[in-house]
């Protein structure tokens, strides 16, 4: 989709000239103007209203703009460079609490509105270009964590309802005039992979203009990972689909506890990095007592030290700790982002990061998750024995299993709920989590449930020119927006390749679609040439695992970047019957 291109060359410019500044809370200004409830009469929609609006802050933005608007000109006098708008809960299921979800277009309409408004007043009393940040939260429910103990697997939203929720906030916030979609305090990874997902749907389905994204994620204590257990390299990896503009935490720590987080993320991201912390860790009350020149000096180091680009306050910040930050940070150098991070390698996650690349010797996927190559766990998901299930991936990672392939493909199971359950479980067991999943079905809708319930980098297994280019490039194009990486067989339109030739001929053909049409990296592509059956006995099966390797060759040679599997577990058919030396040789449970 075209880019708002001089937008991005407005930030590019800006970027390589000065520590950008970003406003401060949004919240703290407002309880000082004490607007703890707003009055919502003026609303006609509301004049019945039986329930609460106390805390709803982004109401104000209908019912008080001329005070929403005198904090943005607050901020901006004082120095920021970008406005958030007051829509931190400006979801259709954050504003259900209140009973104001009918109200979502409008106060994010409204809000960007105020915020360019105040954003124009500014540059033309100063001739200084300000920016506009259109504020998507993480809303109060979580895709990765189960709201009962007593039911793990249950979630009390769905990835395309938080789609759909995004998509509403992200439209009206660009309709109003929104520079830049911010998507922060991001405390799961899926949530944010789901407001990346309907950010790219507008851009991409119905053909709006490009505007760049900005991704923030929130760490809940000094272990330095998410509330959904993600490390911070985890959570660069699981978001690199939205190729934000900028990246970075903000919330949850003051700025000395957020340091050793911040250097993680700028060692390891090609964007920009922006870091708005809160004014110190909270006191016994709830409050913040940092000063505005304790936190300016703090910061300043992280700026000094070319760690960042774009740094600001949460909580307890207010205009003087903006002021005070710009000051300190005035006139030294920016970071400048490296052109790439781990050349040619294949970039997964789960709980922890995994790379893949040329220094990688072998990549262990245990596959016993699978209801067609293991009795056992076949009979487990049957009965309904999912934690005893989940044992058989846990022994997996223990054995040294770097990606767990989950396959529940069977006449007799229910397909994308059996997917669906299986991962939201595994969520919550961090040592198995923590490994790459690989979701593996022969079902395009089981892959999409499997998908919607990881809130790591998956690997998809797999899709195919077997329907045809249009369907392959497709289904290509939606894996890649819901951030996975994907394998390819060999098999097209006149079915599966067995000879050399064919073999490379579709993986060549396929590679070029993906990379022309799709915007696929290569390292996002691995492709599986079909070993096939081998020690079969029979004449016509005699060549197979030759032409695997003489494929794989060709492949190497002249499909740069790519990656290869094999499934070798194919061997197992010379020794059908023979049950114990099968497990001896493959280590099958």
């Amino acid at each position: 989709m075209p880019r708002n291109e001089e937008l991005f060359k407005a930030l590019s410019d800006l970027a390589s000239e000065k520590i950008m500044i970003i406003d401060g809370a949004m919240g703290t200004m407002i309880q000082r103007e004490h607007l703890d409830e707003p009055d919502f009469r003026c609303i006609d929609s509301l004049k019945d209203h039986s329930k609460s609006l106390k805390g709803n802050n982004d109401l104000l933005s209908l019912t008080r703009p001329d005070i929403i608007k005198k904090i943005h000109k607050l901020y901006l006098e004082a120095g920021a460079d970008f406005i958030e708008t007051n829509t931190f809960s400006g979801t259709t299921i954050a504003q259900a609490d209140y009973g104001c979800e009918h109200l979502v277009y409008d106060i994010n309409f409204e809000s960007a509105r105020l915020a360019k408004e105040a954003c124009q007043e500014v540059y033309e009393a100063t001739g200084q270009r300000r920016f506009v940040c259109g504020a998507i939260g993480p809303t109060n429910k979580t895709l990765s964590i189960s709201p009962s103990v007593e039911q793990p697997e249950f979630r009390n939203v769905t990835f395309q309802e938080l789609v759909k929720a995004y998509g509403d906030q992200a439209r009206a916030l660009l309709d109003g005039g929104a520079d830049i979609l911010l998507v922060e305090t991001i405390f799961d990874t899926a949530n944010s992979k789901a407001a990346i997902f309907a950010i790219k749907q507008l851009f991409d389905d119905e053909k709006r203009l490009e505007v760049p994204i900005f991704i923030s994620g929130t760490i809940v204590d000094l272990s330095g990972r998410t509330l959904s257990g993600q490390t911070g390299e985890a959570f660069l990896i699981s978001t690199k689909h939205g190729h934000p503009t900028a990246i970075g935490l903000n919330c949850a720590l003051g700025a000395k506890e957020m340091r050793p987080f911040i250097e993680a993320i700028a060692r390891n991201t090609t964007s920009l990095v922006l870091c708005y912390p809160n004014a110190g860790l909270p006191n016994a009350l709830g409050g913040y007592d940092e000063t505005p020149e304790e936190m300016a000096e703090d910061v300043a180091t992280f700026a000094r030290d070319r760690l960042v680009n774009i740094l600001g306050g949460c909580c307890g910040t207010t205009p003087d700790h903006i002021r005070a930050i710009a000051k300190a940070t005035k006139g030294i150098i920016p970071r400048e982002p490296p052109t790439s991070i781990r050349p040619n390698h294949m970039f997964l996650a789960g709980l922890e990061p995994f790379y893949i690349g040329a220094d990688t010797n072998f990549v262990n996927i245990g596959e016993r998750c699978n209801v067609a190559g293991s009795r056992k766990f076949c009979s487990l998901i049957k009965n309904e024995k999912y934690d005893e299930a989940i044992s058989v991936a846990r022994i997996q990672v223990e054995n040294g299993a770097q990606v767990i392939d989950v396959n529940l493909d069977d006449g007799l199971l229910d397909g994308p709920y059996c997917m669906s359950k299986f991962l939201r479980l595994i969520s919550g067991e961090p040592d198995v989590a923590k490994v790459p999943i690989c979701i593996d079905s022969s079902d395009f809708k089981v892959i999409i449930a499997g998908l919607e319930a990881c809130q790591g980098r998956c690997i998809v297994n797999s899709i195919s020119l077997k329907e045809g280019e249009e369907a392959f490039l497709e289904r290509a194009k939606l894996v890649q927006r819901y951030g996975a990486t994907c394998v390819v067989m060999a098999f097209d339109e006149e079915g599966q390749a067995a000879e050399t030739e064919r073999k490379f001929e579709i993986c060549e053909r396929s590679y070029h679609l993906l990379i022309e049409k799709a915007g696929f990296d290569p390292e996002d592509i691995i492709f599986d040439p079909n070993i096939l059956t081998i020690g079969t006995g029979m004449e016509e099966h005699g060549q197979y695992a030759i032409n695997f390797i003489d494929a794989c060759r060709l492949i190497k040679e002249n499909l740069p970047g790519c990656f290869i599997s094999g499934g070798v577990s194919n061997i197992s058919f010379s020794f059908r019957g023979m049950e114990q030396l099968r497990e001896g040789l493959l280590g099958l449970l």
